[in-house]
């Protein structure tokens, strides 16, 4: 999986999202944007599962439904790469 391009974008507190390469902004709620800092940060999805588990007390089967469903909007979005 190819997180390079999360690396390039500026990301703000309240949701915005910008790419540069693109030109294309997109906004995010806060755990989805908490979501993207992570994978920018190069974590892979079992310490983001620990994360979440920790700050959000959420339950890994659901984070594992939400997380793939996740994945595949931003990589339908191009941001991600399989």
């Amino acid at each position: 999986m190819d997180y390079s391009k999360l690396q390039n974008l500026a990301m703000n507190d309240n949701g915005f999202i910008f790419d540069p390469a693109s030109g294309y902004s997109y906004t995010s709620n806060e755990t989805g944007l908490y979501i993207m800092k992570l994978l920018a940060m190069g974590k892979d999805k079992d310490a983001i599962c620990q994360q979440l588990m920790e700050d959000y007390e959420v339950s890994e089967d659901n984070f594992d439904s939400d997380f793939e469903h996740y994945m595949l909007m931003l990589e339908a979005l191009g941001l991600v790469e399989f």
